[in-house]
C-alpha cells in the first residue's frame, strides 16, 4: 500500500553538462531552450527545471527516449551526478547540501541501485555478490551471509548461491543484482534500465517478478525505462520526459486516457489498453436497489424510471443479486412481490483494480459484472460493451461526455 507521505522530493532540478554551466543556467533562466544553450555555450541541458514528488512505497517510473534526461535525473537522486541547481530531498533532507561523509552514509543506508548491465563481480560467487553491500557496511560475516541467503530465497536463487555469475542466464544475473540491492534493506531502490539488456520473454518475467516483490516488500522504487508498455505495466505512476523536461506525470490510466499533448499521444497509440485500464476506471456508478425495500414492483419502477435493463441488488453495501428488467416485468405481471424470487444470485464479481484483460473471459457470458473493493463492497457495474468501448481508444472528450451523462442519470438508493 502506497503511503501518501513523500519519500523523495525533487524541486526545480537543473543539470547542465559543460565547462561553464552557470552561464548556461543564466541563459536557461532567461528562457533559452536546449538547442539555443548548446549553440551559445557548447553546454548540454540534461535536466530542465524538474519538480516532482515520489511517495513512500510507490513504484514510480521515469520514462523517455535516449537523451530525454531520465538517467541523469535518477543519478541526481543519489548524487552520482551533482545537479547544477535545485534540490533533492530524501526524508526531508536535502542531499544536494550534505557533506561527502553524510552522502556516503545515505547511500549505504537509504538508497540502493540496480544497473542495466547487472554490475556483478565475475570472480565472486552469487552469494558474495549479494552480501557485498553488507560487507562494505561492516556487517558481521554470519549476519550478512544469512541475510544474503534469505534475499536469494526471495528472488528464487538460493540454490545458486555458490555458483559464479557466468553460470547463470541473463535474467538470473539480473535477479542477483536485484537481490544485492534488496539485501541492504535500503528503503529506496533506483533501477536504471534494469531490464533493458534482457530478451523480451525474460524481460516480461522480470517485470512480473518486480511487481510481486514490490507487493511484498513495499519499497520506494524509482524505475527508469524507455519502453512505454513496460512503464505502464509496472508503474503506480509514470513520468514521461523529453529533452530534459517533464512532459506529463500521472497514473498509467491517466497517461493512456488523457495524454497531455501529441507527443504523449503518439507514445500511447500502440499501447495494449486492456493491460492498462482497470475495471474501476470504466465502471458505471449506477443506481442500485436496496434489498431492504424488498418489493419487486418498486424495483421495476426504479428500472423503468432510469431506463435500465440491469440493476444490482445491494444489502449492507454488498451486491447480492442482479435484476433483469424483462424478467422482472414478467414476474410482476404474474403477481410476484418478493424481489428474492426474481433476482439472479449467480453473477460475476470483479475487483476494481483488475485490468480489462483479466476480465475478458468473464464478460463473454454477456452478464453485467459487479465491481467490488477488497471488502466486497459494491462500487459500480460494467456491461460487457463497456469493456470493448474502454479499449477502443475513443477520444477523451467523447469519454468525458459519456461519463458525464451516466453521472447525471445515476442516483443511489442504498439504505
Amino acid at each position: 500500500m502506497i503511503n501518501l507521505r513523500p519519500k523523495v522530493r525533487i524541486e526545480n532540478l537543473v543539470k547542465i553538462y559543460g565547462e561553464n554551466p552557470q552561464h548556461a543556467l543564466h541563459l536557461f533562466r532567461e528562457g533559452g531552450n536546449r538547442d539555443e544553450i548548446l549553440g551559445a555555450t557548447g553546454n548540454v541541458l540534461g535536466v530542465a527545471d524538474v519538480s516532482l514528488s515520489i511517495n513512500e512505497g510507490e513504484l514510480f517510473v521515469i520514462m523517455g527516449l535516449s537523451g530525454s534526461g531520465k538517467s541523469t535525473l535518477v543519478r541526481c537522486i543519489n548524487r552520482l551526478i551533482d545537479p547544477t541547481s535545485g534540490h533533492v530531498y530524501i526524508d526531508d533532507e536535502d542531499i544536494v547540501k550534505v557533506s561527502k561523509e553524510r552522502l556516503r552514509e545515505i547511500r549505504r543506508t537509504k538508497i540502493s541501485m540496480v544497473f542495466q548491465r547487472f554490475g556483478l563481480f565475475p570472480h565472486k560467487s552469487v552469494l558474495d555478490n549479494v552480501q557485498y553491500g553488507l560487507e562494505v557496511r561492516g556487517i558481521d560475516a554470519d549476519v550478512r551471509r544469512q541475510k544474503a541467503l534469505d534475499t536469494l530465497e526471495v528472488v528464487g536463487l538460493r540454490q545458486w548461491a555458490d555458483y559464479l555469475p557466468s553460470a547463470l542466464s541473463g535474467g538470473m544475473q539480473q535477479r542477483v543484482g536485484l537481490a544485492r540491492a534488496l539485501a541492504t534493506d535500503a528503503p529506496i531502490l533506483l533501477m536504471d534500465e534494469a531490464f533493458g539488456a534482457l530478451d523480451p520473454l525474460i524481460r516480461r518475467g522480470m517485470q512480473e517478478e518486480l511487481i510481486r516483490l514490490q507487493r511484498d516488500l513495499q519499497k520506494t522504487i524509482i524505475f527508469i525505462s524507455h519502453d512505454i508498455q513496460e512503464s505502464l505495466k509496472i508503474g503506480d505512476r509514470v513520468a514521461i520526459m523529453k529533452d530534459g523536461y517533464m512532459v506529463q506525470v500521472g497514473t498509467p490510466q491517466e497517461i493512456v486516457t488523457n495524454p497531455a499533448d501529441d507527443y504523449i499521444r503518439e507514445f500511447t497509440l500502440d499501447v495494449n489498453r486492456a493491460q492498462v485500464l482497470t475495471t474501476g476506471a470504466i465502471m458505471r456508478s449506477e443506481q442500485q436497489f436496496s434489498l431492504q425495500r424488498g418489493s419487486a414492483r418498486l424495483a421495476l419502477e426504479d428500472m423503468q424510471d432510469l431506463s435500465r435493463h440491469h440493476m444490482f441488488v445491494i444489502t449492507d453495501g454488498k451486491p447480492v443479486g442482479l435484476l433483469v428488467r424483462d424478467e422482472l416485468e414478467a414476474a410482476v405481471g404474474r403477481g410476484v412481490q418478493d424481489v428474492h424470487q426474481v433476482m439472479i444470485t449467480d453473477f460475476p464479481r470483479v475487483q476494481a483494480d483488475m485490468n480489462l484483460e483479466q476480465v475478458f473471459s468473464i464478460a463473454q457470458d454477456g452478464i453485467p459484472l459487479a465491481v467490488v473493493n477488497d471488502g466486497g463492497k459494491f462500487e459500480g457495474m460494467i456491461e460487457p460493451t463497456d469493456i470493448f468501448a474502454g479499449i477502443s481508444a475513443a477520444p477523451q472528450n467523447d469519454r468525458q461526455a459519456s461519463a458525464a451523462h451516466r453521472h447525471a442519470t445515476s442516483q443511489q438508493l442504498v439504505s
